[in-house]
C-alpha cells in the first residue's frame, strides 16, 4: 500500500516519520507533498528514501491511502486543486484536519460517479515516536478498509473507533490531553526542584514515573484507583499528598479543563 500525505507541518510530518518507522509501510511508499521546501528537507534528512514534492496532484497519483494533514482553511482549495486526478473507490481519504466533519469531507470528495471510503482521524503529536493515542471515525468504508486504517494507526500507538459525536470529547481526553498531562509533570518537576532535587534529576524522575504509571494501567488492565491503593498506605505520606491535591481541587480542576476543552 503507498501513502501519500498532503501537508508535511507538525501533524503531517509526525505521521510520515512515525510511518517510515513501522513495519506497516516502506518509506520508499511514502510521498509528502508540501507547498514550502523546508518541511519537505527536513524529512529527506529524516530519512532519505521518503518521497517529497510540492505537487499535489503528482504526490497522490499513485497511493492507496490519502492522508490530509493541512490547514483547515485551506482544505477546500487542496480538495478542488486534487479531485480530477483521484481514482476512486480504489484511494481511501484519511483526514487529519481538525474541526472538519465527515459530512464535510463527504461534500468536498464525493461525486454523483462516486463515493468514496473516508476516515476522520485524531492522532496526537507522540505519533512521530509511535506512541499515539489515535481517534477513527469511518465513512462509506468496507470492514477492509477499516481494519486496514486501524492497523495503521496501530503502528503509530493504540487507536480506536469511535462515534463522531464523540470526536471531540475524545480529543480533549488524548490530543489536548498532551498537555495537561506535560502541565502535571511540569508542575511535579518545579515541585521536586523545590524541595532540593536538581532541575536534570527532577525531570527524569517524574518523566518516568508517568511513563510507568501508564505502562501499570495498560499492562495490566486495571483501573487507576486500584493502582493507587497499592501506594496509599493508611497514615502513609501518598494518602496526605492526595488528600492535600484534592483540597485544593485538583479531580475538580482537570474535569474542568477537559470540559472546556470540549
Amino acid at each position: 500500500m503507498k501513502i501519500s500525505i498532503i501537508g508535511g507541518g507538525n501533524m503531517g510530518g509526525a505521521i510520515a516519520r512515525g510511518l517510515s518507522q513501522s513495519s506497516i509501510v516502506a518509506p520508499s511508499e511514502i510521498t509528502v507533498s508540501n507547498r514550502g521546501e523546508e518541511k519537505l528537507n527536513e524529512l529527506k534528512s529524516f530519512n532519505p528514501s521518503i518521497h517529497t514534492t510540492t505537487d499535489n496532484k503528482e504526490a497522490i497519483k499513485d497511493a492507496d491511502v490519502i492522508i490530509l494533514a493541512v490547514k483547515p482553511w485551506i482544505l477546500d482549495s487542496v480538495a478542488y486543486d486534487i479531485r480530477e486526478v483521484l481514482n476512486f473507490p480504489r484511494q481511501i481519504i484519511v483526514s487529519v484536519v481538525a474541526g472538519i466533519t465527515l459530512e464535510r469531507l463527504s461534500e468536498l470528495f464525493s461525486s454523483e460517479d462516486a463515493a468514496p471510503a473516508i476516515f476522520r482521524v485524531i492522532p496526537n503529536t507522540a505519533v512521530s515516536i509511535r506512541q499515539s493515542m489515535t481517534l477513527i471515525s469511518p465513512y462509506n468504508a468496507v470492514p477492509e478498509q477499516i481494519d486496514y486504517i486501524r492497523s495503521l494507526f496501530d503502528s503509530l500507538g493504540k487507536s480506536l473507533l469511535i462515534e463522531e459525536n464523540l470526536m471531540t470529547a475524545g480529543t480533549a481526553l488524548c490530543s489536548c490531553g498532551t498537555a495537561f498531562v506535560m502541565r502535571y509533570m511540569r508542575a511535579a518537576i518545579e515541585g521536586g526542584i523545590e524541595m532540593g532535587i536538581y532541575p536534570k534529576d527532577a525531570a527524569l524522575l517524574v518523566e518516568q514515573t508517568v511513563k510507568g504509571a501508564a505502562e501499570l494501567l495498560l499492562t495490566n488492565g486495571s483501573h487507576p484507583e486500584v493502582e493507587i491503593d497499592k501506594v496509599t498506605t493508611p497514615g502513609g505520606i501518598t494518602i496526605k499528598g492526595l488528600n492535600e491535591m484534592e483540597a485544593a481541587g485538583f479531580s475538580s480542576a482537570v474535569i474542568r479543563g477537559l470540559k472546556a476543552a470540549k
